[in-house]
């Protein structure tokens, strides 16, 4: 409990004898006695001072007690001041019922008794303890709370920009790009254009001709990142996305889920949420049933009280997360309850909303906020997953990649000795590629692989593994099969390229493919390394032998020509 220096106390009386008899008999550490004469001095006394009681004598020249009393109760800042009325009238009921009507707490009854008089002092002082405890727990409350307030805001500002920071550094590293990479050129492009426009008098053709060439290749560098990051795929929009439109909910069927057991606060969100057109919400009165719904239904959105039957909104999210369901959540919370939305913030909510703000325009505005987030988070989540993908996957072929062609090598033979089935490895060569190259260009080159990559997708299983090996020179693992059946499809493959015409800035051309094949089962020695080998060993005979065939290992040092042109 607080413990004030001292508390004030005002007595108020006609005659000075009872002042200082009332002041004697209240003299102590705890209290600072003021004294006054009449009404008006009393009421003087009170606006410039705050005081814990108020001692009145009833019977006063000019202004009584009742009527000082009525008048404290009329003004804001002394109404709420306890009177206890002092008083040598007759305890007439009628009186009484006067001074009682006039805001008095309670009466003393002249002549005092020093006990009656400091017991019921001590009353009313504890009292006003209490109170002012109460006030100064408020104060610490709503600086608290305006604490939370700005802790919570600062919370969601850095997840809104840790989130587009990492939107941004994904984009550069899809692009092959750091931030750094693309700041540089932007600054040395700046920084010749200054220098250019300080050295506007001097026209010296070696210094332009020094300053154009840095600013081509600075802007040729920014060009090079930017075009490559406008080659990334853009990720398709998801559910429940919003236009920038500030408080429509634009999709055409956002879904809520409300987690509310009180009927009228359902009814209210309700109100808010039909209001708009193209929203619908659907009710849940537990966190049970919140559960049940989500793993069967498709929502885009929670809206959850934070107190429940069988829990608390800190617990719905929670669960949520362990059944890995990612449906965004804003919790509606009681006024004040700035502790809670702190804790449900942290705890993975979206954002909350306290009961007396709660109204369209900022539940629209929760809501949109929430989504977006969601997207942008999911966003990140595939262009994560997309830069896991380009690691294994060469860009312009769309194939999987050397390194990832080794590591799928070895665990298919490990699959393939553990099963006794068949692996079969083929190596590809494009014939005479450096003359497409050197003939039309490398943009016509790039075309003649990305289609070849494109063909042999078609043609082979979905279990089997197409990559780029290097080059010109592509590998194809083909599991659960044998030779006969491998050299089948690779015959058919060669043939349909041999009779396709490729067509480069009106320039038609054909090309063909060497190919060779070698069986897991005709190895003494069952491992990657010999597989690739030998799948070498018969390519190279391939292309020896003339190109546009493909020839098939017998026996580790013995090779079947399959065709020959």
């Amino acid at each position: 409990m607080i413990e004030p220096e001292q508390i004030n106390i005002l007595i108020v009386d006609d005659i000075p004898a009872n002042l200082l008899a009332l002041e004697s008999l209240l003299e102590s550490q705890e209290l600072k006695v003021f004294k006054a004469q009449s009404g008006n001095e009393a009421l003087g006394l009170l606006l410039e001072h705050d005081f814990g009681l108020v001692l009145l004598d009833v019977q006063m020249p000019d202004m009584d007690g009742f009527e000082t009393a009525e008048l404290m109760r009329s003004n804001e800042k002394t109404r709420n001041i306890p009177i206890i009325f002092v008083t040598a009238i007759s305890k007439e009921k009628q009186h009484i019922f006067k001074g009682y009507e006039s805001g008095a707490v309670d009466y003393l009854f002249k002549p005092l008794d020093p006990h009656v008089l400091r017991s019921k002092v001590r009353v009313f002082l504890d009292i006003h303890l209490q109170k002012l405890c109460i006030e100064k727990a408020n104060r610490q409350l709503e600086i608290t709370v305006e604490k939370l307030n700005l802790a919570n805001l600062k919370i969601q500002q850095q997840q809104q920009s840790i989130i587009e920071e990492e939107r941004l550094n994904l984009l550069l590293q899809l692009a092959g790009a750091t931030a750094s990479e693309l700041n540089q050129p932007l600054i040395d492009l700046l920084e010749t254009i200054d220098l250019l426009k300080l050295e506007k008098n001097d026209h010296s053709p070696g210094k332009l001709k020094s300053s154009i060439k840095q600013i081509e290749t600075s802007g040729r560098r920014i060009y090079d990142i930017v075009r490559r990051i406008q080659t990334i795929p853009h990720l398709e929009a998801q559910p429940g996305q919003m236009t920038s439109e500030p408080y429509n909910v634009t999709h055409p069927s956002v879904r809520l889920l409300a987690v509310e057991a009180s009927d009228k606060d359902f009814l209210d969100i309700k109100t808010l949420v039909v209001s708009n057109p193209n929203a619908s919400i659907r009710r849940s009165e537990s966190i049970n049933e919140a559960l049940n719904l989500l793993q069967s239904n498709n929502f885009d959105l929670v809206l959850a009280g934070y107190f429940l039957p069988d829990g608390t909104g800190l617990e719905l999210i929670k669960k949520m997360g362990t059944a890995g369901i990612e449906t965004p959540v804003i919790i509606i919370t009681g006024k004040g309850d700035e502790i809670i939305a702190t804790k449900v913030i942290q705890a993975g909510a979206y954002d909350y909303l306290p009961k007396d703000q709660l109204h369209g325009k900022s539940l629209m505005k929760a809501i949109i906020n929430s989504l977006n987030k969601l997207r942008i988070k999911k966003e990140i989540k595939a262009a994560m997953e997309k830069m896991a993908d380009l690691s294994i996957r060469d860009v312009l072929t769309g194939l999987y990649n050397r390194r990832y062609f080794f590591e799928a090598l070895e665990r298919e033979i490990s699959r393939a000795n553990r099963t006794g089935t068949g692996l079969v490895l083929c190596m590809m060569d494009i014939d005479h590629f450096k003359k497409v190259n050197d003939t039309m260009g490398h943009l016509a080159g790039d075309m003649v692989l990305s289609e070849f990559g494109k063909m042999l997708k078609d043609w082979i299983r979905h279990s089997d593994l197409p990559c780029r090996y290097g080059g010109e020179e592509f590998a194809v693992i083909l599991s659960d099969t044998d030779v006969e059946k491998a050299s089948g499809v690779c015959e058919r493959f060669r043939n349909t390229l041999d009779q396709r015409i490729f067509v480069y800035n009106q320039t038609s051309f054909k090309i063909t493919t060497s190919i060779g094949i070698s069986s897991l089962a005709l190895l003494a020695t069952k491992t990657g390394e010999n597989l690739v080998r030998t799948a070498d060993e018969a390519l190279y005979q391939a292309k020896n032998e003339g190109r546009n065939r493909v020839v098939i290992q017998s026996r580790p040092t013995d090779f079947l020509r399959v065709h020959q042109e």
